[in-house]
């Protein structure tokens, strides 16, 4: 009997979390490249959190051209100024069979040269600087 009486309220707290569990996310926007239905998470500084490319025009392009050979992390921890970029596709056409990218080439560099190039700024922390440094004693 107790059993029974702690049945039903387990299955309606059941139903609630599985509800909210697959209910639709609100933070995130939907994109339609023909068939292809791409689902952008805008939540992260604009950064998808399926590749970590920049949220911009030609991510469609980033992801069907360069990911289905090489992890997208190749591209997003390389900074190169355009011609490095356009170097780079021309060395992975002639040793990795990477196919004419034809019409979306100008786009996917406008795209790497606009996110992904080189930057003038410390990835760490500056040196300090101008500090008066003092000297520890000797331990026992």
């Amino acid at each position: 009997m107790k059993l029974t009486r702690l049945l039903a309220p387990t299955l309606v707290i059941a139903c609630f979390l599985l509800a909210t569990a697959f209910r639709p996310d609100q933070s995130a926007t939907q994109k339609t490249t023909g068939s292809l239905e791409i689902k952008l998470d805008t939540t992260k500084k604009g950064i998808d959190p399926a590749t970590g490319f920049v949220i911009d025009e030609g991510i469609d392009l980033m992801r069907a051209h360069c990911t289905g050979c090489h992890s997208s992390t190749l591209v997003t921890q390389y900074r190169a100024s355009r011609e490095v970029w356009l170097e780079k596709i021309r060395w992975m056409q002639r040793t990795q069979n990477l196919w004419d990218l034809g019409e979306a080439e100008p786009k996917i560099l406008d795209y790497l040269a606009k996110h992904y190039a080189p930057v003038d700024q410390y990835e760490r922390r500056q040196p300090l600087k101008n500090m008066e440094w003092y000297k520890l004693g000797k331990g026992k």
